[in-house]
């Protein structure tokens, strides 16, 4: 070989070097969100954090790729089999239908879900502490609360002795808010209406039932179709001075007369993110339940509602918006 052709085959060698190496290193993983919400519904910055503090930036060294069903429930499978199709790395569900869509799409690749429901009673996991499967994550047990937000609202307002409940019977866990609700009514001695709300047409309908019945207080169930709207909700219950407590914060910020809430445990799950993208089986990893919860009281809206909210319950809250 002349000592020419030999110095041309090192530089055609030495360059594609570069290439070669670049084709051997890992794709950048890809975590795919599955949520029920609008789009930008569910974007959190806590999420995103909980993945920063296990060494992942999204951009850097983590995709996220986002899928929104809007609302519509009918659309949650095949969006869970788009993200099987793209093969991502892990799937991190918001809310309960959600996760429910994605466990029935996989069996394999990891998810970590936030929902507010009880993940052993609905058969998400047969265990808290030894989740098992391809299924982990965080839980703020804000359904088992409902109870607790009825006789919060009737403290505020005990003049009321109708009420009402906007339920979602298509969410999984639509029965056990019910019955939670209808037994802390009779126990408070209230007439309770379980109102069925799953699309904005019910929700309309529920807001003429509202006034028909004369209900005096109403309790939002926490739902991923009505989370979506809450400050519309906010705005539509105070012009019809309806007093209202959700299980949201951004509710009685934006105008809702309570909230009582768990503190946002997203960062919780994008830390499990993060741990399963560095390989730990998600099975081995105890479902987070939240510790805290925050009572929200708008003064501005009770003032313009008519209601002078006990200084016994004032004491309690966390928060009082003035």
């Amino acid at each position: 070989m002349r000592r020419r052709d030999f110095v041309m085959l090192l530089g055609g060698v030495a360059a594609a070097w570069p290439l070669a190496a670049r084709a051997q290193q890992p794709a950048m993983p890809v975590v795919g969100v599955l949520s029920l919400g609008r789009a930008g519904s569910y974007a959190s910055p806590a999420f995103r954090q909980g993945l920063g503090q296990t060494g992942f930036v999204e951009g850097r060294n983590v995709a996220i790729e986002y899928h929104w069903a809007d609302g519509q429930y009918d659309r949650l499978p095949a969006l869970a089999a788009d993200l099987i199709r793209r093969r991502v790395s892990v799937i991190h569900t918001f809310g309960l239908p959600a996760v429910v869509a994605a466990k029935a799409a996989t069996s394999t690749i990891p998810i970590i879900f936030q929902i507010g429901a009880n993940p052993v009673e609905l058969g998400l996991v047969p265990s808290l502490n030894r989740p098992n499967g391809n299924l982990t994550g965080v839980t703020s047990m804000t359904g088992e609360l409902s109870a607790k937000r009825l006789q919060l609202l009737h403290e505020a307002v005990p003049a009321a002795k109708v009420v009402a409940a906007l339920v979602n019977p298509t969410e999984p866990n639509a029965g056990n808010l019910a019955r939670n609700l209808e037994a802390a009514a009779r126990e408070m001695r209230l007439e309770l209406h379980v109102l069925q709300v799953s699309t904005q047409r019910d929700f309309d309908a529920a807001f003429a039932i509202l006034r028909d019945r004369r209900v005096g207080a109403l309790v939002l169930s926490p739902d991923a179709f009505l989370n979506s709207r809450l400050a519309e909700h906010a705005t539509l219950l105070l012009r019809d001075g309806v007093p209202t407590i959700s299980a949201h914060r951004e509710f009685a910020v934006a105008g809702g007369l309570m909230s009582y809430a768990p503190d946002d445990m997203s960062r919780d799950a994008g830390i499990y993110t993060g741990r399963v993208l560095k390989s730990e089986r998600p099975g081995d990893l105890p479902v987070v339940q939240a510790s805290k919860f925050e009572l929200i009281i708008n003064l501005r809206t009770a003032k313009a509602l008519g209601l002078t909210v006990p200084l016994s319950l004032r004491a309690l809250a966390d928060e009082v918006i003035e």
